[in-house]
């Protein structure tokens, strides 16, 4: 990594030093910066000098500026081999030298492109955060994908990061599951229904809406309003008396909502496994909701809050482009926001080190974030100016939108399931793995599907909503999952033919020249360090997810158009043998960041 920032840093550093001198030289003008940036691909060049700022300091037509630049260069930069202006863009290109000699620096590195961690820059990220009244579902995969993966973006950008999730295992929701199970559930266990105990629970959440929904239209055929019905149905009354019991430590709900909660937590454990998520920090809303209130007594009393006349407390965001918004209720209890604030505090206390935190949450609480953000900053802690609201859009499928009451959402855990028969339905039409023993072809086709279903999701900007196409996703074509998993396992296939004809590529190596193909796969790696930077900034899977397709298609076209193994000069071979051997080891790395797997054959 080094080495790499040696030979990126010195090239780009050299080049501003000599515009600087080029511009003082030719135009007596003194340049206080050079803006780069990469040449578009539709251009000849690697490295582009933007001339249009430099107007500022010099007046001229920039195409000239550029001609005169560039001349400039090509002479006093060994590097620079030639150069072409396109309007206020001077774009330069490098020798082959400079491209083999970064090539060598990363050959035999096999964390290139990762930074070490920091234990003065750690982070925590909190992800999935569900209720323990149902299973995880698509919304929820997408979450979770989302979260481990920036989780795994920002380490390898050289935070240390703390995975976290906060679960919301109490409140009138979780009441009406307890209280469908003791009316309907006939004392019935995971263990004796065989169903995870998510599921379990979901179906009774389901059954209570049922029956909730039946009890308001009894109650409207009786002429009562709806509104007054929807309130006044026995089961949410019911539901509501249990939720008080629970707050006050009735020993008998108490018990019932540990044992059903603990079937929640084992079925979340199983779906979370089979998705190759984890997390280094569990908090539960029964622990934390009540953490906050100190806080907004202490900002009432700093003035940062106020006191309705209804005993309520507010803080007024009007002046900050917001509104007015409740933290405690006038009779004393929490809500959302009080938790939220204490939560967060309570974070940095257990975690000292951390400087920020990452909440990855649907876009629907984009201003519930912004509120929970100013109001910790008013309140003075200085780690509240690195928060941020990973947000992000809804999942849909073709079928429709999911409905958690009606029991009409895609289960996590079956679409899982349904991905990996997918990608054993289209591997078997395509006759691609006849030649795998059974439990080969079974172990491959989950690590297909499940990249399929990730490396979809992940590849679209976090902010967008997706529709997500499951046939779609598994295909070996175009930019998907499973495009990229062959790409690599014909890397693979490479080196074992290598390996086959007694070459031994991992000898050192010496080339002078470098065929076009060959060299667009060195600036594709070259990139890789700056895009998980970039990935990082942005909190953003889609940037790594489309960088590694990119590079794949690059792959593809120097395998078809660059003979590896027929070519007469040993030393070619084993370059190429290199090459290809290098571009795996980031395909792999860059899946790694999404949490992809990917096979040695297929």
């Amino acid at each position: 990594m080094q080495a790499y920032k040696r030979i990126t840093m010195s090239i780009q550093t050299v080049l501003e030093a000599k515009v600087k001198e080029a511009i003082l030289s030719i135009f007596k003008a003194e340049l206080p910066s050079v803006e780069f940036q990469p040449t578009r691909k539709d251009f000849d060049g690697d490295i582009t000098v933007v001339v249009f700022p430099m107007l500022r300091i010099v007046k001229g037509n920039p195409v000239q500026i550029g001609e005169q630049l560039g001349a400039f260069l090509k002479d006093e930069v060994a590097a620079v081999t030639d150069f072409n202006v396109v309007k206020g863009f001077l774009n330069l290109v490098l020798s082959d030298t400079f491209y083999i000699d970064f090539f060598k620096t990363i050959c035999d590195s096999p964390d290139y492109g990762l930074v070490a961690e920091s234990a003065h820059n750690a982070v925590m990220v909190e992800y999935s955060s569900p209720n323990t009244n149902k299973p995880l579902h698509l919304g929820h995969i997408r979450n979770n994908l989302l979260g481990y993966s920036v989780a795994e973006i920002l380490k390898a950008a050289g935070k240390k990061v703390y995975k976290t999730q906060i679960i919301n295992d109490r409140g009138i929701h979780i009441c009406k599951s307890m209280l469908a199970w003791q009316r309907y559930g006939n004392g019935e266990t995971p263990k004796s229904t065989g169903l995870k105990g998510d599921k379990l629970v979901g179906n009774y959440y389901v059954k209570f809406n049922s029956v909730y929904n039946s009890e308001i239209e009894a109650l409207v055929a009786e002429g009562i309003e709806r509104k007054v019905a929807e309130k006044e149905a026995p089961s949410l009354v019911e539901a509501q008396k249990m939720l008080l019991k629970w707050e006050a430590g009735d020993k008998e709900i108490v018990a019932l909502w540990k044992e059903m909660n603990g079937w929640v937590y084992e079925g979340f454990n199983v779906t979370y496994k089979n998705m190759g998520v984890d997390f280094d920090k569990l908090y539960y809303e029964s622990d934390t909701y009540l953490l906050g209130k100190d806080f907004v007594a202490d900002g009432l009393q700093k003035g940062i809050f106020y006191k309705k006349e209804d005993g309520s407390v507010w803080i007024d965001l009007t002046e900050d482009g917001l509104d007015e918004k409740i933290v405690l209720r006038s009779d004393g209890t929490a809500v959302y926001m009080t938790q939220d604030i204490g939560t967060a505090i309570q974070r940095v206390k257990d975690y000292p080190d951390i400087n920020g935190m990452v909440y990855t949450v649907g876009n629907e609480q984009d201003y519930h974030f912004k509120v929970l953000f100013l109001i910790l900053k008013k309140l003075g802690f200085p780690w509240a100016e690195q928060l941020h609201h990973l947000s992000y859009g809804m999942v849909d499928l073709p079928s429709g939108k999911m409905k958690s009451r009606e029991g009409t959402v895609v289960d996590a855990d079956d679409l899982m399931v349904d991905m990996t028969a997918t990608a054993k339905q289209i591997s078997e039409e395509l006759g691609k793995l006849d030649d795998y023993a059974d439990s080969e072809k079974e172990e491959l086709y989950k690590t297909i599907g499940l990249g399929a279903l990730k490396y979809y999701i992940l590849k679209v900007d976090p902010k967008k909503r997706i529709l997500f196409n499951p046939e779609e996703s598994v295909d070996f074509q175009g930019n998907t999952g499973p495009f990229i998993q062959y790409t690599f396992a014909r890397i693979q296939s490479v080196k074992r033919n290598a390996s086959d004809h007694g070459l031994n590529w991992k000898n050192s190596t010496e080339v002078e020249d470098l065929h076009k193909k060959e060299k667009e796969l060195i600036k594709q790696l070259l990139i890789f360090p700056d895009t998980i930077h970039l990935a990082a900034e942005n909190y953003s899977p889609a940037v790594i997810a489309n960088y590694v397709y990119d590079l794949v298609k690059s792959f593809n076209s120097f395998y078809q158009q660059v003979p590896i193994f027929v070519d007469a000069e040993e030393e070619k071979k084993v370059f190429r043998i290199q090459l290809a051997n290098k571009v795996g080891e980031v395909i792999e790395s860059s899946f790694k960041l999404l949490g992809i797997q990917v096979p040695q054959r297929m």
